[in-house]
């Protein structure tokens, strides 16, 4: 009997996440995501689907047009954005991609960051549909979401320069990250301390200099994120330069 044909819309994958739902997984999620009132997934719809089984439909649909992304994108279901995240940077890490369709993901992402609003969906896909198509091009852009109001577009600005740093391309990193230094979310503080300690492991002497300039006036989060890797006396000392 011929293997099934599956089709690559947005309505097939939704209909693939439905037989996957599980009750039990739905509770899961809603309390890992914090989606009660005033918390930063407030009113996202969770089915209850297994983030693992999301990425292998995705896998499977991976050839899915731009213009059934973009609907799976709207959807309010988060496990469908997920998905449409997921085959974005599928199509943006192979290699088989021209470089025309890169910069149609790249352009999807940015005209459609409004539904890319939590930030499992920036780190799923800001590392190669952004940071990748932004290699060899100029990166003013991310600049740009630094000082975005939106706090989705300035998670993208340092996610995305983890592309770089695969390339032991450091400077952006280390750039945005003095720029949002000042951020008020705890979700910013995590990822630009997180980026920086990633950028530090091919540069220790940089990590140590952002160090000694900002450790007494960052973010306590973001300073606790960007030691993790460091000896114990180097931590006491740069936590010390905080609490002093």
């Amino acid at each position: 009997m011929p293997k099934q044909t599956i089709r690559l819309t947005a309505a097939e994958f939704l209909e693939g996440l439905k037989a996957l739902q599980s009750d039990a997984e739905q509770k899961k999620i809603q309390r890992y995501f914090k989606s009660g009132e005033g918390e930063y997934s407030q009113g996202d719809q969770f089915i209850g689907v297994r983030m693992g089984q999301v990425f292998q439909l995705a896998k499977e649909m991976m050839d899915m047009p731009l213009a059934q992304i973009e609907k799976l994108l709207e959807s309010p279901i988060h496990e469908a954005r997920v998905g449409a995240v997921s085959i974005m940077d599928f199509q943006a890490r192979s290699k088989k991609t021209p470089e025309s369709r890169r910069k149609e993901l790249y352009e999807l992402y940015l005209r459609r960051h409004d539904r890319i609003n939590n930030w499992d969906l920036v780190d799923r896909s800001a590392q190669y549909v952004v940071g990748g198509y932004l290699y060899d091009k100029p990166r003013a852009v991310l600049y740009k979401l630094a000082r975005s109001k939106n706090i989705w577009e300035r998670r993208t600005a340092i996610v995305a320069t983890s592309y770089f740093l695969k390339h032991r391309d450091r400077a952006d990193t280390f750039k945005i990250a003095e720029m949002l230094l000042k951020d008020k979310e705890d979700l910013i503080h995590k990822a630009a301390g997180g980026w920086v300690r990633q950028a530090g492991k091919g540069d220790r002497d940089q990590l140590l200099a952002f160090l000694g300039k900002h450790a007494a006036t960052m973010p306590r989060t973001f300073l606790r994120y960007a030691i993790e890797h460091l000896s114990a006396s180097q931590k006491a000392h740069y936590m010390g330069l905080k609490n002093a």
